[in-house]
């Protein structure tokens, strides 16, 4: 249908002018309703409206491609360009929005106008893909050259730990009594009263508690003086021969000075078996000696009196600085006293459950900071807790 057709289906009707003289007009095109619809199919069929049509969607197209293209050279970060791909690609963009007008197209016209959208997508997408990686390229290259590394520069030391003198200590007295045959035990640190003193041969009014005074938690319950309750505990169970040792952390109300402190540690050792006497005490001993302090030191047992004991010595070894001649390490002495022992206490082992008459034992208890201090020439006691690098370091 021509144009000239369309025009003649328009409507004619009469309007006065400013001097009230009727005149035959034509109704313009779109006014009122009378033949509208046919009026407005008739033009949309005609194909010069759908050329314009198509003119003016491909005309949009290039504007967004275009458009897009300048956007994309102008993004300055990611954030920006990632803007961009939504405005253009997003579901609500540019893009979608004209594929909708293709409904307005004829069906020869769509097939074409889908590809040059495709077209337009695919080169948005790649110049957005290789506009994102030289911006990446970029932002890594900025943060190598922000954050350069001198391989040159000499490396931070690390510094590695050692194990404590106290430590070492205990490591080699444990190794030697394990190579005897022995077992290390530990037990817990807060220990009733009946196994601190009462198993211990200690009744509660006895003076040997004055000099191990320590610190209570109630009546019944204390920080333990010695490690002496593990014995108690290996005791009662019945299982016998026992060969132990129990090292471990005791406290009592010391003031802290050079060689005393209100908390520090014991190694208790103890054999009960059947036959035993002071000379596998004296043997056991000596052995140790020989082990921690050298093939050469000898051994003096003096008459001394614990209440768990029967009878009880305590041990000095000749000075292994000056063989015994005296010097200042022994004080000019030629001996050192290292230990307490003697042969377990027949109501001890009663009180524990075995039979004095059958089985027999000893036990002996020793200082484990006073051997680290003999063994390292450490003149104050203090230096082992106090924490300092320097004096550390040298062990």
């Amino acid at each position: 249908m021509t144009l000239a057709r369309v025009r003649r289906m328009e409507s004619l009707y009469l309007r006065r002018n400013q001097g009230g003289t009727a005149e035959l007009c034509l109704r313009p095109f779109g006014d009122g309703d009378f033949f509208r619809n046919d009026r407005m199919r008739a033009l949309q069929s005609c194909g010069c409206f759908r050329r314009r049509k198509t003119m003016a969607v491909n005309e949009k197209l290039e504007e967004i491609r275009r458009r897009t293209l300048e956007n994309i050279a102008r993004a300055g970060n990611l954030e920006e360009l990632n803007e961009v791909r939504l405005t253009v690609l997003g579901k609500r963009g540019e893009l979608k929005e004209l594929m909708k007008g293709m409904r307005e197209l004829s069906a020869e016209e769509r097939p074409k106008f889908g590809q040059l959208v495709n077209d337009v997508r695919q080169m948005v997408e790649q110049e957005l893909a290789d506009r994102k990686s030289k911006m990446e390229e970029e932002l890594l290259n900025r943060k190598l050259a922000s954050e350069t590394i001198d391989v040159t520069l000499p490396a931070k030391k690390i510094k590695l730990g050692h194990r404590h003198p106290n430590t070492r200590v205990l490591d080699e007295v444990e190794r030697i009594f394990i190579g005897m045959g022995y077992e290390v035990v530990e037990g817990p640190e807060i220990e009733y009263d009946y196994y601190n003193f009462e198993a211990l041969n200690i009744p509660a009014n006895h003076p040997a508690k004055d000099e191990q005074d320590t610190f209570y938690i109630n009546k019944d319950i204390l920080l333990r003086t010695q490690t002496s309750p593990v014995q108690v505990r290996v005791m009662e169970k019945g299982k016998l021969p026992i060969r132990m040792i129990a090292p471990g952390r005791v406290f009592r109300a010391d003031e802290v000075d050079a060689t005393h402190s209100p908390s520090f540690h014991q190694i208790e050792g103890m054999v009960i078996d059947k036959n035993i006497t002071m000379a596998d005490l004296k043997g056991t001993l000596l052995e140790f000696a020989h082990k921690m302090f050298g093939e050469n030191v000898r051994l003096k047992f003096r008459p001394h009196h614990f209440p768990f004991t029967e009878p009880s010595a305590e041990v000095d070894v000749s000075c292994f600085k000056c063989g015994g001649k005296g010097c200042r390490f022994c004080k000019g002495e030629g001996w050192i006293e290292i230990l307490g022992c003697g042969m377990v206490h027949p109501d001890v082992l009663r009180m524990s459950g075995i039979d004095p008459e059958e089985y027999q034992g000893f036990a002996f208890g020793v200082g484990l900071e006073r051997i680290s201090l003999l063994k390292y020439e450490i003149d104050d006691m203090r230096l082992l807790y106090e924490n300092d690098d320097r004096f550390l370091s040298q062990f």
